[in-house]
């Protein structure tokens, strides 16, 4: 565990020493910004963060990808990635620091806007229950998507690959199965639907907290995360 912490704090502190981790940083919270002062603070308009959390879980397959295709593939570009497996650290211990670092990273782009909550909360009387399961949909769409993207850039060392194919796959796996879903024959109807985040984020934006897409999210994320081990694993005994 003091290895994988250990692992995690460098690589947290990895994002601020570059510009990319800044644009990131900026570009969420200034998008971030103005849905929100366009849409939860004009007269008339409902004491909701529905529609920036809507933004959030659109523009997450964006940054996520942006955050996590440096964690690896920057690794085997500097030439780094042999050490590292060389050094006293369990294959597994390397892949959750590494995803950790960037989870906490994208939690500290998540944080400034709480600020929003608290100013809708001064300027009228929402009701909490959306918007802390809009919160805890952010970040549970963003674990999938990190664990995916730090899958991809275990295989290449071109991060702009690993962005690139991240973002394809988040994609295509959410047009496939919103799109052939009411086609297929049951029961492939119910899978292909299954594996749809937009359909399982939705009942978050409506403050529904679902113990199964809870699940579904720390299961998905586990299981690539646990490929990413076993591919880690074999590129050691290669």
């Amino acid at each position: 565990m003091k290895t994988t912490l250990t692992i995690a704090q460098r690589e947290f502190a990895s994002f601020f020493r570059t510009p990319l981790g800044w644009v990131v940083m900026a570009l969420f919270l200034l998008l971030s910004g103005f849905v929100f002062a366009r849409f939860a603070l004009q007269p008339g308009m409902p004491a909701s963060m529905r529609d920036f959390f809507t933004l959030w879980w659109r523009i997450l397959v964006v940054i996520t990808p942006a955050i996590s295709m440096r964690l690896f593939s920057e690794e085997h570009r500097a030439g780094t990635i042999d050490p590292l497996l060389s050094a006293p650290a369990g294959e597994l211990s390397v892949v959750l620091g590494k995803y950790l670092g960037a989870l906490c990273f994208l939690i500290a782009c998540l944080a400034p806007t709480l600020v929003y909550a608290g100013v809708l909360m001064i300027l009228s009387n929402p009701d909490p229950g959306p918007i802390l399961a809009g919160y805890l949909g952010v970040v549970l769409l963003g674990m999938l998507q990190l664990a995916l993207g730090l899958l991809a850039s275990l295989y290449t060392s071109s991060q702009t690959l690993a962005f690139l194919s991240t973002l394809f796959i988040l994609v295509g796996v959410e047009f496939t199965a919103t799109s052939l879903a009411s086609a297929a024959p049951a029961p492939w109807d119910g899978v292909l639907l299954g594996l749809s985040t937009d359909l399982r984020i939705a009942d978050f934006a409506k403050g529904v907290i679902d113990t199964s897409h809870i699940a579904y999210f720390l299961i998905a994320s586990g299981w690539l995360l646990s490929l990413a081990t076993l591919a880690l694993r074999a590129r050691r005994w290669r």
